[in-house]
């Protein structure tokens, strides 16, 4: 079957090329510190294509390329810990995929717009969560991260800057970060096919984006480990900062539109 009946008809072959390349991007990001895929693929990829189209299609090739990576994250995370969150996102995925498919697509992009520039104030203020750990906290920042996920699949600002801001070693930190984008993403899978979110155009365009970025994340993975741990939290720090001022651009392109 020819690349060109494998893309939606209302993307054409040089946003579907380009569709390709922010996904090599965002999938190095994923693999090397285990988030920042959506943080750099919403923004751009939904400014070429339809929000829901670009949602589904992330959540489709990250589910798959980053489920190998799910096996050595179970050995080394703190799994009672990652299952309090959990509980949060399976109650905040379904309300952010419930939006997503009711709101309009100049809405979802202000939207996905506006995480990106919280996201950049959070990053200036420097605030990270240290105080001691709770589970209704916990299960609050699950819920805003399953959320978000639902809605934009861009759940990593609450998650990463709850984990990277705890005394704990760099692999675990990334190995729960793992653990529960795996469950979170399920809980999406679910949520996303239940309300025809994922459609027949979504599955085959993740025939021609998915390898792309599944080699962005075997990319990713294969560098991690060769920085230390001081390194590894500046490089997630960088990474975040850099997808923000990345997504502009599409901020940009919705300011016009409007």
């Amino acid at each position: 079957m020819s690349p060109l009946g494998l893309i939606p008809s209302d993307v054409s072959l040089n946003a579907a090329i380009a569709v390709c390349a922010i996904a090599f991007v965002s999938g190095t990001a994923r693999g090397f510190s285990g988030f920042g895929s959506a943080l750099i693929f919403m923004p751009l990829a939904s400014s070429i294509a339809a929000p829901r189209l670009v949602a589904a299609l992330l959540l489709i090739i990250d589910f798959i390329a980053a489920a190998p990576l799910l096996p050595n994250a179970w050995k080394q995370a703190d799994r009672k810990a990652t299952a309090v969150m959990v509980v949060g996102a399976l109650v905040g995925v379904p309300i952010g995929t419930y939006f997503l498919s009711r709101l309009e697509p100049v809405t979802t992009r202000w939207i996905i717009s506006g995480f990106v520039f919280a996201l950049l104030l959070l990053l200036l203020s420097g605030w990270r969560y240290r105080g001691k750990d709770h589970a209704a906290i916990s299960v609050g920042i699950g819920g805003l991260s399953g959320f978000c996920s639902g809605l934009a699949q861009t759940g990593g600002p609450p998650i990463v800057g709850y984990w990277l801001g705890r005394p704990i070693a760099s692999t675990i930190a990334r190995a729960n970060i793992l653990l529960f984008f795996g469950a979170s993403d399920f809980f999406s899978v679910v949520s996303y096919s239940l309300t025809g979110l994922i459609t027949a155009d979504s599955i085959k365009f993740s025939l021609v984006v998915g390898p792309v970025y599944a080699i962005g994340v075997w990319f990713g993975a294969s560098l991690f480990g060769k920085a230390s741990e001081a390194l590894f939290r500046a490089i997630c720090y960088a990474l975040i900062a850099a997808a923000v001022l990345i997504g502009l651009p599409a901020l940009d392109g919705v300011l016009r539109s409007g």
